[in-house]
């Protein structure tokens, strides 16, 4: 059984840092070969929507428009771990994040398609900016 245990998050303020990391266990070594994990938050009365997205294999990445250039997702495969580092956090950024992963196609993972619809979710973790 798949499962992803997350840390971090908390409360910071404009911006401040925060680092999330997603520890990922159950996986068969094989499973890795197309595996996207990332990070999705969600604000009350509104979608769930993805922030960073990495391909395992080959670290290819993806970030939307609203986070680009201030969140950067990387990974230890030693540890089977996935990382969000986000700088210069803003009130906006105010939400639960979860921890995602999916066996899905590179295409989908970082051209912005990702859903997490048949995937694994983290329990979820809030991150707080304050003004």
């Amino acid at each position: 059984q798949v499962q992803l245990a997350e840390s971090g998050g908390g409360s910071v303020q404009a911006g401040g840092s925060l680092r999330l990391s997603c520890a990922a266990s159950g996986y068969a070594h094989s499973a890795r070969n197309d595996l996207c994990m990332g990070w999705f938050r969600q604000a009350p009365g509104e979608e769930r929507r993805v922030v960073a997205a990495i391909y395992v294999d080959g670290g290819y990445t993806y970030y939307p428009d609203s986070v680009k250039g201030r969140f950067t997702i990387s990974q230890d495969p030693t540890k089977n771990t996935v990382y969000l580092q986000m700088n210069s956090l803003k009130p906006e950024d105010t939400a639960m994040y979860f921890c995602a992963s999916e066996p899905t196609a590179e295409s989908y993972c970082t051209g912005g398609f990702w859903y997490n619809l048949a995937g694994t979710w983290g329990q979820g973790t809030q991150v707080t900016v304050t003004s």
